[in-house]
């Protein structure tokens, strides 16, 4: 058994020792939830408790339950309800469809987000700098522009088609956010509204017959299709791009993204300041401050795309 040892100071008299275990309170429940298996969710995860053993965070000090929902909306309604009651200390959530039934849910516990793009815009928090709940997080944003930039170095985009699910608001704030830059870039951003598996074989080959260059966002669907979207596209020579390193490592021509390992463990780090006391609403919302520029180079040969050694030496990754 442990002891804490308090010495007792009084006006004249120093006093003898009071021994005292240690509460058995000291332990910890922090709950992880995943919407799904994607690389981007798994790194995040790792990151995470990377910087939490770091900070001395582990068993048997720390009990940890992590849950998955494997892509099912029914499954992370249920998993919801076992967080619900199991009495937490703190809950990770990582990706945007496991945060939002998380917080439609829990209020007292502390919620800690990841991978998430823009979490006030998807109505999780109520401002970056505070959260007005109990969430706070680390965001996987990367400034539209910065991935314009790239491409209008790679090729001169004129039409620009954002494959999206209209019922995932990260998909849909991403599409908002190059629609905003479309004047200041003189380019037409196409979106591509897909709800099915099987509108991408239906709809794609007109798609990519009319545009210059194919955005892959991170919804669920497209994820799960974005080989068959990246060899239509590398056929026809139409260049993909995303902000998601998995997607790149999965064929997509180029990504301008952050790194999931780093933003789980900047989500550690707010963690580690609840658990010393503070309140989640008064730790800010921060994103990623470097970004990798990856260029899948398999894709880059199959399609013959031209690319200038100017290009390849701002690339930071290049996945072979």
């Amino acid at each position: 058994m442990r002891y804490i040892v308090i010495f007792i100071h009084s006006v004249a008299v120093l006093c003898a020792l009071l021994v005292l275990p240690i509460n058995a309170d000291d332990e910890k429940k922090i709950g992880i939830f995943l919407f799904s298996e994607e690389t981007r969710y798994t790194l995040a995860e790792k990151g995470i408790m990377d910087k939490l053993k770091e900070e001395g965070y582990e068993a048997p000090r720390t009990r940890f339950i992590v849950e998955n929902a494997e892509y099912n909306k029914a499954t992370a309604s249920d998993l919801v309800k076992k967080f619900l009651t199991s009495n937490m200390d703190i809950i990770f959530t990582i990706g945007t469809s496991a945060t939002v039934p998380i917080v439609r849910e829990i209020k007292g516990t502390p919620v800690i987000f990841a991978v998430i793009y823009d979490p006030v815009a998807a109505g999780i928090a109520k401002d970056w700098k505070n959260s007005g709940n109990n969430t706070t997080g680390a965001s996987s944003m990367v400034p539209m522009s910065r991935i314009l930039d790239r491409l209008k170095q790679l090729k001169s985009i004129k039409r620009l088609a954002v494959l999206y699910t209209p019922d995932e608001i990260n998909s849909v704030l991403v599409l908002k956010d190059l629609r905003q830059l479309q004047s200041l870039y003189r380019i037409k951003v196409v979106p591509v509204p897909l709800s099915e598996k099987e509108e991408i074989s239906q709809i794609l080959p007109e798609v990519i017959r009319t545009s210059d260059a194919l955005y892959v966002t991170g919804s669920n669907l497209v994820d799960s299709q974005v080989s068959m979207i990246v060899n239509l596209a590398t056929k026809a020579k139409v260049v993909t791009i995303t902000h998601l390193e998995d997607l790149v490592q999965k064929g997509v021509l180029m990504g301008v993204c952050a790194d999931p390992y780093q933003i789980g463990r900047l989500a550690g780090e707010k963690a580690i300041k609840i658990l010393r006391g503070q309140k989640p609403s008064s730790i800010p919302i921060e994103t990623s401050k470097k970004y990798k520029i990856i260029v899948n180079m398999k894709t880059l040969r199959a399609g013959q795309f031209q690319i200038t050694q100017d290009f390849l030496a701002g690339v930071t990754d290049k996945i072979e």
